[in-house]
């Protein structure tokens, strides 16, 4: 009798770094797929009764879990590289929100698209996306039709404006972008969740898109909208060291304060960047388990300041790493993420040991799941099949002498030479599987150039500039 087992695919004989309870780094080790699910984790002698479908040999590379990015904004990719220098809400008044208030839903769609491919040719395999322009129903089912279309897994995170609010005028916030009523953006966001329900590979969450300058009430509807159809919800919170003041200027209470007075902390409740929370409100995120989004490289782009890291973490609060967007990260590459995670506390603190290569794998992998609140984050049999397959031959990743330091610090997302989610490799050997990237590209071009004309930014596109040299 054959003890053989079948399986779809076999990674065999890489570097498996697997996060899982004892954090296991097998070397050399395989994974088997079955389906969308792992079926087994070990070193190579321990799998070889299984026969697969396809075997792939992973000598010289690493089996990671798949990277999760926890806070992004796809569309922006068709204005990479304008807007430098600008404080956070100059960056919006003058930038930001004149290019949202442009762009067309089929301008939104190509950069939704454009974002997702560039995400999954660097390992990324689920994404939070907080799409906020336009946010009518077809352009946010077209965001998360171009997700699900280059198969990557996530949420479109639907930004929801509702009517200005003091705070928003006070800022220059006001305009095109609060187009909707409260009673329209809680109907479109339930509409779009019918289109996309929870437990398909991309679902939609409400996304009131900043707790600062959101409506109150609106806040609170939408976080009562999650919780009836069972989604997540998302905004952005505490980013600017002003928004605390200014929210106790407003209502006479911090704002992730009201957020707990309220009840609307809690595992579905996810916060973008949490920099300026104070002692009382780490506390109430860790005890009501609200996920954190960390995106270190945006917070030194805009000089917004340094998460509390050690503090959310040790709080029990789930901190995941997040790119923020195309626009105030420049490329959807998680292992630069997890890079600067690392050096941005120890350059802040002054101090070596207070983050590492671990812990920043960690973030960018099970505590993202954590905050996703999907079962992935590590390579463990029972686990959906999301995983990457990293080239670890490469002179910046030679000699190697811990794999774990070589993915922190060396590795590049150009380095990913497969990238397979739900069991289905997306990515393979240079190309995306299930899209066309080079019409893609063109078409993103084409269309970025359009838009950027239509807004009136020409004067961003200074080939050389010297306001600040």
């Amino acid at each position: 009798m054959s003890n053989s087992e079948a399986c779809d695919l076999l990674l065999k004989s890489g570097s498996v770094v697997t996060v899982d309870e004892d954090r296991r780094v097998i070397e050399p080790g395989s994974v088997a797929v079955r389906g969308n699910r792992i079926v087994a984790v070990g070193p190579d002698d321990e799998l070889n009764h299984y026969e697969p479908v396809r075997t792939i040999d992973c000598s010289g590379r690493a089996v990671i879990p798949g990277l999760i990015d926890t806070h992004n904004h796809l569309f922006q990719g068709l204005a990479r590289g304008l807007g430098e220098g600008m404080p956070l809400w100059t960056w919006l008044t003058d930038f930001m929100w004149p290019f949202s208030t442009n762009i067309t839903p089929d301008e939104a769609r190509i950069g939704a698209l454009l974002g997702a491919v560039e995400a999954a040719r660097a390992g990324t395999t689920a994404v939070v996306d907080n799409h906020y322009a336009p946010t009518d129903l077809d352009t946010t089912l077209a965001v998360a039709g171009a997700i699900e279309t280059v198969g990557l897994r996530g949420a479109v995170a639907r930004g929801i404006m509702g009517e200005a609010t003091e705070v928003a005028r006070r800022f220059n916030l006001a305009g095109a972008l609060f187009q909707y009523s409260n009673d329209e953006e809680i109907e479109i966001t339930d509409a779009a969740i019918d289109a996309y329900p929870p437990g398909g590979l991309v679902g939609v969450w409400p996304a009131p898109v900043n707790v600062i300058y959101n409506d109150q009430d609106l806040v609170r509807r939408s976080v009562e909208l999650a919780r009836k159809r069972g989604t997540g919800w998302h905004t952005h919170c505490s980013e600017r060291k002003e928004d605390p003041p200014t929210y106790v200027d407003e209502y006479g209470i911090r704002p992730v304060e009201w957020l707990y007075r309220e009840g609307l902390l809690g595992p579905e409740a996810t916060l973008a960047h949490g920099i300026y929370l104070d002692d009382d409100e780490i506390a109430h995120v860790g005890e009501t388990e609200t996920g954190i989004a960390y995106c270190p490289i945006s917070h030194e782009y805009i000089g917004l300041g340094v998460m509390r890291l050690r503090d959310l973490r040790a709080s029990n609060a789930p901190v995941g790493l997040g790119t923020d967007g195309p626009c105030c990260n420049h490329r959807q590459d998680m292992f630069e993420c997890m890079k600067q995670a690392i050096l941005l506390q120890r350059v802040h603190s002054l101090e070596p040991t207070v983050s590492n290569g671990e812990e920043a794998m960690e973030l960018a992998t099970l505590e993202g799941a954590r905050y996703l609140g999907v079962d992935v984050g590590s390579l463990e049999p029972g686990k959906l099949a999301d995983i990457v397959v990293v080239d670890l031959e490469q002179p910046h990743l030679t000699p190697r002498h811990r794999t774990v330091a070589a993915l922190a610090y060396s590795a590049r997302g150009s380095d990913v030479i497969y990238n397979i989610v739900d069991g289905r490799i997306i990515y393979e050997n240079g190309h995306c599987t299930l899209v066309d990237e080079r019409a893609i590209m063109e078409e993103a071009q084409r269309r970025s150039e359009e838009l950027i004309a239509r807004a009136g930014l020409e004067p961003l596109l200074q080939p050389w500039r010297t306001d600040l040299i």
